[in-house]
């Protein structure tokens, strides 16, 4: 399944870091409705209103970075990668700032140039796969030998939406989105066995 993909693209926050946002409480802050998700939620309002508690999710964003510590395993496999020459890209729902913030905090910074690092002020949010295809068009890559990993259903909507393998992070074992999932894996290690073990190449 994973066998002859050279493009690997993740999400970032509960991906490769451990979860640490309080989307409720984010909503609350922001005085925004509880059931639905907050770019979405934020698109709805007239502009001027949008744009100053967007102000207020960068900062809250922002603020939550300078904690932020790597998911168990997410530099070992990152490192695996590199070494087998595979393009490695963040897509985000995140503003730009905190993602390099984000990245930089776990020291996993290293493993991504900055034009692989992608926002949502750069692109229409997953699960839209236009972040996807800017990658891959970067890349000169296809769809086919490209891999999406993330820990939510957004992640593997964006990669289904975009035709690539994709990859459901459940460290909890919740078993939420398996079905949009062709992958389902506990724990990044186990992605970094399937490299040495050649099931990757």
């Amino acid at each position: 399944m994973l066998k002859g993909k050279r493009y690997w693209i993740f999400d970032m926050d509960g991906t490769l870091t451990v979860a640490q946002h309080d989307f409720d409480a984010i909503r609350a802050e922001l005085d925004l409705p509880l059931n639905e998700p907050i770019l979405e939620a934020l698109d709805r309002l007239p502009a001027i209103q949008a744009d100053a508690r967007m102000r207020q999710l960068d900062a809250i964003e922002l603020d939550l970075a300078a904690s932020a510590r790597a998911q168990e395993g997410a530099g070992e496999l990152l490192e695996q990668l590199c070494r087998q020459a595979f393009h490695l890209g963040i897509l985000t729902r995140n503003a730009r700032g905190s993602a390099m913030k984000t990245l930089a905090s776990c020291g996993l910074d290293k493993f991504f140039s900055d034009e692989d690092v992608i926002s949502r002020g750069c692109v229409r949010p997953k699960p839209d796969p236009d972040g996807i295809h800017r990658l891959l068009n970067r890349w000169q890559g296809h769809p086919d030998q490209t891999v999406m990993i993330g820990d939510f259903l957004f992640d593997v909507q964006c990669g289904r939406n975009a035709g690539t393998t994709t990859v459901y992070f459940d460290p909890q074992g919740d078993n939420l989105w398996n079905e949009y999932a062709d992958l389902v894996v506990s724990s990044l290690k186990e992605l970094t066995r399937a490299l040495g073990s050649g099931l990757v190449l």
